[in-house]
């Protein structure tokens, strides 16, 4: 395999690992969240589910922290070496892929913040529970963090499956390719809201 096709190859696998498993993992922990709109009990009982999946400890190293780090580090390789040109031409696609960098090195802050936060703390004793991520927001400016975390996380997922669509020869239309953008856009909007909601009924 030539250096052309490995790259290709590593490009079309890093896509794919942003959503799936990831992705998937992401939708599951964000419904999980906003479990916390309906009280103390509710979010504790959703998350007791996961944190009492079989295999647990097998899942979370091979379906998230695997793969979260190859994204993570391939992610970081192709946008140092990715040449920006938004300024010289503000197309759509130029801005989303701009956007797509900068969020993602956000994101990949805001994991290691988050993961340390919680799953780091709970292994060290810590209780993972309702009490724990109300803690974790009480401060506002946290919260605000927090926020500017979450919604960049959804954006890069958003605009990642869209690429991917594109990348793995799904959406080979203008018109298709149009369609996603919009509904993708949606896709982000509601679950950002979903989002924001969660961390406000922490908060509270």
């Amino acid at each position: 395999m030539n250096q052309g096709k490995a790259e290709n190859a590593l490009r079309k696998l890093h896509s794919l690992s942003g959503v799936i498993p990831l992705g998937v993992f992401l939708m599951v922990h964000m419904l999980v969240n906003y479990s916390a709109t309906g009280g103390e009990e509710a979010y504790n009982f959703a998350a007791g589910i996961m944190a009492n999946l079989p295999f647990r400890y097998f899942l979370e190293t091979f379906v998230i922290f695997v793969p979260l780090l190859f994204h993570a580090v391939y992610g970081v390789y192709v946008a140092l070496k990715a040449k920006q040109n938004v300024l010289k031409y503000g197309y759509f696609r130029n801005w989303g892929f701009f956007f797509q960098r900068v969020t993602g090195f956000i994101a990949f802050a805001f994991v290691i913040w988050h993961i340390w936060d919680t799953r780091v703390q709970a292994a060290l004793g810590a209780e993972p529970n309702f009490e724990m991520m109300a803690a974790l927001v009480t401060d506002p400016l946290t919260l605000g963090l927090y926020l500017v975390g979450v919604v960049c996380v959804l954006f890069h997922f958003a605009n990642g499956l869209w690429t991917l669509l594109i990348t793995w020869g799904i959406t080979v239309t203008p018109k298709s390719q149009k369609f996603t953008q919009y509904a993708l856009m949606l896709f982000f909007i509601g679950f950002s809201a979903l989002g924001v909601q969660a961390l406000f009924a922490f908060a509270q």
